[in-house]
């Protein structure tokens, strides 16, 4: 497999990687500037020259996957008997070599169960960001093409960045199977039933990242009893965000909720990227 196609073979399953180029060459080296390969954490795709060079770059770039680096990195190594940075092996070619490293994230996911009007304004911001979204609603009518448009080219998220997609299903909770690892869900729907039904299933679903309700502290009180009537502790109801939106926005116009919905969101993703990065480090 070339490093292209790894590359995106990579990105589609939502693994971390690191694309490394050889970027300015002098003197003699084993390949010519643009030679490209990818680094996974367990997988090494293509080649910048093998050996020392090569080897190098693999340990600089799973150091960079494990510290969770969002920068990307110049490398640069000397290809001579002399060189101090000849751990795996020596290389006499007598260039210098100069390598781009480039991290590439696993791109964030949310789900908006219930388009409503505050679900299709928090739709319509966080579109807008390079994430993937799944908008969620057992009401045909929310999901129109007359109320959605075309994601990216027409309708409230003609200018969407974000990969979206859309589930038009009689039982909401059932798309959280589909969600990949790490995905964020906002529960908004029109039906408490619903929303009920979403955050339990949620809370059953391993993997899964921040778990945000929207409502009154009465109706998480309701909710809270009826999510340990069906065996859910509190470590488990400590998972759920409820209200969710950050402080100190009182209105309750839909758009108003979303901007606050939407700064919460972004803080969580921010939050969840910097976790990451601390785990890392500490394991190390």
């Amino acid at each position: 497999m070339d490093w292209l196609a790894a590359a995106q073979r990579l990105r589609a399953e939502r693994t971390p990687s690191v694309i490394v180029t050889v970027a300015m060459v002098r003197g003699h080296a084993p390949r010519n500037g643009g030679a490209k390969m990818v680094v996974s954490g367990d997988g090494v795709f293509g080649t910048v020259g093998g050996g020392n060079l090569e080897e190098t770059a693999i340990h600089r770039a799973r150091a960079m996957l494990a510290a969770g680096a969002a920068e990307p990195e110049l490398l640069t190594l000397k290809l001579s008997d002399r060189s101090t940075t000849a751990e795996y092996g020596v290389q006499c070619c007598g260039g210098e070599v100069t390598m781009l490293l480039e991290p590439v994230r696993v791109i964030p996911s949310v789900a908006i169960f219930g388009v409503g009007h505050v679900g299709l304004e928090l739709a319509r911001i966080l579109a807008r960001h390079e994430l993937e979204l799944d908008l969620v609603d057992s009401r045909a009518a929310m999901l129109s093409l007359e109320r959605l448009g075309v994601p990216g080219e027409s309708g409230p998220l003609a200018d969407a960045v974000a990969t979206i997609r859309v589930h038009h299903v009689p039982v909401p909770e059932a798309v959280l199977a589909e969600l990949p690892a790490g995905a964020h869900v906002l529960v908004m729907t029109h039906d408490h039933v619903e929303d009920l039904a979403i955050v339990e299933t949620a809370l059953r679903t391993p993997g899964l990242g921040f778990i945000g309700l929207i409502g009154s502290s009465s109706k998480w009180a309701r909710f809270r009893t009826q999510l340990r009537e069906a065996g859910h502790d509190d470590a488990a109801l400590d998972r759920v965000t409820t209200p969710i939106g950050i402080a100190g926005i009182r209105s309750k116009d839909p758009a108003a909720i979303a901007v606050s919905v939407a700064a919460s969101v972004l803080q969580q993703l921010e939050t969840a990227s910097a976790g990451a990065t601390g785990a890392a480090d500490a394991a190390g």
